[in-house]
């Protein structure tokens, strides 16, 4: 990063006004008591990056429009009159210069977004002065510019027009502590519009998540329009106008790219494929057998009859159909939840095992080897479901990541087969959780993973839990997922933000807070520490125009520690 300033700083404590408006905190974090504000004519000035490209020059506009009309206030007793005489005698800065380190390539940032998940750079140092007009930041690449953008734009409150902070002279060293950081989002079982998704992956940049995991095809639809099958989608999704289309795939990926946020397509295969059996039913096994309960985890069942040669091919064919789509180097062939009966029972499995003289363990084991055969040859890294590997001893290539989901406990047997991972557990980090049971003539049904899972639960998740040193390399992150079974566009953003951002703060801040406490201290989640911080970022959210729901009553929010459990 830079070179060192001289200047007199106070570690922040964990409760200032600066670290409060902050998420994810920064790794490194350290200021002064001097109000700033914004000049009216305040300027990001990329002079010292040569040739910026093209989503760099859209970042910082978007980053200069926000700073006009975000209106957030602070969130005290008073809100922003409470600062009016420290605004007055505010240090005014005119600009914040953008510069990468001596060396660094300037690439655009969906590039650098689609470098393989551990080789991006996303770190950025940040320093704003009180004895200069003029802001740093710095980082070495497009990307570690973006984050750096993403904090400058969190620092500012407003009052009547006037962007300021109360914390300088500022600095901030950070980078991430995990590189992936994603948001699981199931559009299948009950249909997005793009505009929906494109929210999301906006919200998702402000709190530095980097992939989002787009659970796209389910036995319920098959809204994936792909060029080589046009009858999957025209036949399998709800409708003709509940469509994904290649521009509108094209046009989401770039949109997430030019944020920071890498795109892993999940084909969830060879269970949850039922929805294929609208155009090609001869590649489909016990397709919406009943009941439904012996066949499949949930209706209606049907999985692709693996033991068929022709249906090989036809995975094999379609697989790079899709890889073929998709500029970033990973992809996810799903395979959880397989339903044996379901194929003990079809008669043309039963007859291809017969010919072929396989097993059905065989089988599965050729698919898979198949489909991430696929997915390598097109240059990506394979992921895949961590039952198909505990549950299944599918044999998976060397370098594939796997999807830690049932529990977390099954991260420390998927780490003892010295396999990568991205943690994903039922028990910690599931959106869709609590909502009641979603079949019906069950009155006193619940959803199989309640309770709820709140912010705190996902906030209190430790990667390493149960892992040793030398398998800490190992964890790649984690992502918190949404199923859409009770979850639609009229509900996306409450169900998601902001818990979503436990998760954010969990893979990026790490163990430690700037203070050099531990993330997870005994006080981590009161509402003068984590909590403060989450509404904060919910209010600007709102503000933005995501309906995050709320955390607390206001009267709450406006009286930190006031309504924690023992206060």
């Amino acid at each position: 990063m830079g070179p060192a300033r001289p200047y007199a700083l106070v570690l922040l404590a964990f409760f200032t006004r600066c670290a409060l408006a902050l998420w994810p905190i920064p790794r490194s974090l350290v200021g002064g008591t001097t109000p700033v504000k914004l000049s009216p004519s305040f300027s990001i000035d990329l002079g010292d990056v040569h040739d910026p490209p093209a989503d760099l020059l859209a970042a910082a506009s978007r980053s200069r429009s926000r700073l006009d009309s975000d209106r957030f206030q602070r969130l005290v007793l008073g809100r922003g009159a409470s600062d009016t005489g420290a605004i007055a005698r505010a240090h005014t800065l005119h600009s914040v210069s953008l510069a990468l380190c001596p060396g660094s390539l300037v690439r655009s940032i969906a590039d650098e977004t689609n470098k393989p998940i551990d080789s991006k750079s996303e770190s950025y140092e940040l320093w704003i002065p009180t004895n200069d007009t003029r802001a740093m930041l710095t980082a070495n690449s497009t990307l570690g510019l973006l984050r750096g953008l993403t904090t400058f734009e969190q620092l500012w409150y407003d009052y009547g027009g006037v962007k300021y902070m109360l914390d300088g002279p500022l600095r901030i060293v950070d980078e991430p502590a995990f590189p992936y950081r994603g948001f699981s989002f199931d559009t299948s079982r009950n249909f997005y519009p793009v505009s929906d998704i494109l929210r999301t992956i906006d919200a998702m940049s402000w709190v530095k998540l980097s992939v989002l995991y787009w659970h796209i095809i389910d036995s319920q639809s098959f809204p994936l329009g792909i060029p080589a099958f046009p009858e999957l989608s025209e036949k399998g999704a709800y409708s003709l106008d509940e469509i994904y289309t290649g521009d509108d795939v094209q046009r989401i990926i770039k949109f997430a790219n030019e944020r920071g946020v890498d795109v892993v397509v999940e084909m969830d295969w060879p269970g949850h494929t039922t929805a294929i059996s609208s155009a090609y039913p001869e590649h489909i096994a016990c397709a919406s057998k009943s009941p439904w309960s012996k066949y499949a985890s949930e209706p209606p069942a049907g999985q692709l009859r693996i033991a068929s040669p022709s249906t090989l091919s036809f995975a094999q064919t379609l697989f790079a159909s899709v890889a073929q789509m998709l500029p970033g180097t990973m992809m996810s062939s799903g395979g959880d939840e397989v339903n044996l009966p379901c194929w003990e029972e079809d008669e043309q499995t039963k007859a291809d095992l017969a010919r072929r003289n396989i097993t059905i363990d065989d089988a599965l084991n050729e698919f898979v080897q198949t489909v991430q055969g696929v997915i390598v040859e097109h240059g990506k890294t394979p992921f895949i479901k961590s039952d198909m590997v505990l549950t299944h001893n599918a044999p998976v290539v060397d370098d594939t990541v796997v999807v830690v989901w049932q529990k977390s406990e099954d991260a420390t047997a998927v780490a003892q087969r010295g396999l990568r991972l991205i943690h994903q557990p039922s028990n910690y980090f599931y959106l869709d959780c609590g909502g009641g049971e979603w079949l019906g003539n069950d009155v006193l049904g619940n959803s199989w993973c309640d309770p709820f899972k709140t912010w705190q639960r996902a906030y209190s998740f430790d990667p390493y839990t149960n892992l040793t040193i030398q398998q800490f390399s190992l964890v790649l992150g984690g992502q918190m997922p949404l199923w859409s079974e009770q979850s639609s566009p009229e509900n996306l953003d409450p169900i998601v933000w902001p818990r979503l951002a436990a998760g954010a703060e969990v893979f990026w801040t790490g163990a430690t807070l700037p203070d050099g406490l531990p993330r997870l201290n005994t006080n981590a989640t009161a509402s003068t520490h984590a909590l403060a911080r989450l509404n904060e970022l919910r209010y600007r959210m709102v503000d933005r125009g995501v309906n995050a729901i709320a955390l607390q009553p206001k009267w709450c929010v406006l009286r930190p520690g006031e309504c924690d459990l023992e206060s």
